[in-house]
């Protein structure tokens, strides 16, 4: 398993701060799965975040996410 943080905009359209999800497959997969299951808006959301895995930027969504890692799903902050 793996961890999906939320935050901001992403914890108020998944409902939640955080979940498990199956490890071993892709972030794009993974994100497809959390858009079903949560709804558009969720999906609208990971159109403009940005990912970290286990604090690193994910630069391909296609590699595979290992058991145990940690994804942070950051949507744009507005700020001043």
């Amino acid at each position: 398993m793996l961890t999906v943080r939320y935050f901001a905009g992403a914890r108020a359209a998944s409902g939640r701060a955080q979940e498990q999800v199956t490890a071993g497959r892709p972030l794009d997969e993974v994100l497809a799965e959390l858009g079903r299951r949560h709804g558009p808006a969720l999906g609208r959301v990971f159109e403009a975040a940005s990912f970290l895995v286990d604090g690193v930027a994910c630069r391909d969504p296609r590699a595979p996410l290992p058991a145990g890692a940690t994804v942070d799903v950051l949507p744009p902050f507005a700020g001043g």
